[in-house]
């Protein structure tokens, strides 16, 4: 099992306290010196005002910016955006953006993507919400080819690319994680990705999100039935990864948190899950840095 924690250069108040280099700096080192695996940023360019204010509400960072400075700041720690809403940009500035933080932190990156939830940022952006999951087949064709290297001849709703060739061109290129549990969100990470990574529905939700999360651990075995299925049936072979952490939020640095945490890995891995997403409150640096000592000793180190 690998682990890929919240990195919380989301949070604002107070001013510096995670969003500044030093922050960045101090915090990605604790999280190499715990022995994590990578660390996650999410993606709300022009969220809704009603849903910040909201339990599942939360800032965010620009992801390929953000961890451009969290890859300055350390050199083994893998860079995981959790997720990047493809129909929000142009498939080829999604491609560039990536490909020079993978690039320039040494093949760091990992492209966790999905197709977005937000009918707001959607509007705000110009982008088509009802023609979302069909702008993110196009975007991951297009990326897809963006990295293959010489020139690109590919079309799609709002693009058409002719005799291009973009570049850097990484080889490998960063893997691509597809979000969603939805049947189309199975079909498009048989097709286009290199692991899956799911949520779970919870209370609080929109019924988008509902939906398509995960229900039980019962349900996510079948899921991830169905998509080796799928990925059979297009001669997929390639070694494949499943991000999904317990339910659980840490909150406190115990004997018991520890162990209900190992305790619910136990079955997603068997269930086939390869990742688990962590999260651990932040009430201040200080205290999220002790968190993720806490993690590396009494979880990460008991796993290998």
């Amino acid at each position: 099992m690998k682990f890929t924690l919240e990195f919380p250069v989301n949070v604002v108040d107070p001013p510096g306290e995670f969003q500044s280099m030093p922050a960045i700096r101090e915090m990605a080192e604790a999280l190499e010196q715990a022995g994590i695996d990578a660390c996650y940023v999410t993606d709300h360019p022009a969220p809704d005002s009603n849903w910040l204010k909201a339990a599942f509400g939360h800032d965010a960072l620009d992801p390929f910016a953000g961890l451009a400075f969290v890859a300055a700041a350390s050199s083994k720690l893998l860079l995981h955006t959790n997720i990047v809403v493809l129909p929000y940009r142009n498939p080829f500035v999604t491609a560039k953006a990536a490909a020079t933080v993978h690039v320039l932190s040494g093949g760091r990156l990992i492209l966790g993507v999905g197709i977005g939830y937000q009918k707001v940022e959607f509007e705000a952006l110009g982008s088509d919400f009802h023609r979302r999951g069909k702008l993110t087949d196009e975007a991951l064709a297009a990326i897809r080819a963006a990295w293959t290297g010489g020139g690109v001849e590919i079309s799609g709703s709002g693009f058409r690319a002719q005799g291009v060739e973009p570049r850097p061109a990484p080889n490998p290129p960063p893997p691509i994680w597809i979000g969603g549990g939805s049947e189309k969100a199975l079909d498009r990470a048989a097709q286009w990705g290199d692991g899956w990574c799911p949520f779970y529905a919870a209370p609080g939700m929109n019924k988008i999100n509902q939906d398509a999360g995960i229900q039980s651990i019962e349900h996510l075995r079948e899921q991830i039935a169905r998509l080796q299925e799928k990925r059979a049936a297009l001669g997929k072979t390639a070694p494949f990864d499943i991000a999904l952490g317990p339910r659980m939020r840490i909150k406190r640095a115990d004997a018991a948190s520890a162990q209900r945490f190992l305790d619910e890995i136990g079955p997603l891995q068997e269930a086939g899950v390869s990742w688990a997403t962590v999260e651990m409150i932040h009430p201040s640096r200080a205290e999220y840095i002790e968190l993720v000592h806490w993690f590396g000793e009494e979880v990460v180190a008991k796993t290998r």
